[in-house]
């Protein structure tokens, strides 16, 4: 038979935002606690009872970093069953796209806020905590399906 493992909600927000000159900055946290303790990883946590995934991440977000944003999109559900040390953890991800960098300030259980550039954080080794690497490539995909969909429907006017 089987184990019955109960499944933990939480979510991941991925926050991009212009440097002054263009390049692209992604909002992260270093982690307080284990699993992953001192690791830079994406803002995020448990769903509430009574919340809704989105509704957690906008809370999160504000938690964590100090951050608000007025936005969010899905980026996609992550339920490999060993993404998290812990046990079987199912995150709903989130990305917001912010006009300019907003001050960050740590919270809640965020040891530091920080917005780091992507392109480097990219190009390095994984540093990132869970699969929050992921995460950010998958959120970045999107975006780029999403341009390259508007330049070809702006092209064929």
């Amino acid at each position: 038979m089987s184990e019955i493992t109960t499944a933990h909600l939480t979510t991941d927000i991925v926050t991009l935002a212009p440097q002054t000159g263009g390049e692209l900055h992604v909002l992260l946290i270093r982690r307080n606690w284990p699993p992953f303790a001192g690791y830079w990883a994406l803002p995020g946590g448990y769903v509430d009872t009574g919340e809704t995934f989105a509704q957690a991440a906008y809370r999160e977000l504000a938690e964590e970093t100090g951050v608000t944003a007025h936005r969010l999109v899905q980026v996609g559900v992550y339920d490999a069953p060993h993404r998290d040390p812990r046990g079987r953890v199912v995150s709903v991800a989130f990305l917001a796209l912010l006009d300019t960098m907003a001050t960050a300030t740590a919270g809640d259980d965020a040891r530091d806020a920080q917005w780091t550039p992507v392109a480097p954080l990219l190009a390095r080794p994984n540093r990132l905590a869970f699969d929050h690497r992921t995460i950010l490539t998958d959120a970045l995909d999107q975006i780029l399906r999403e341009l390259n969909a508007s330049a070809r429907t702006f092209g064929s006017r």
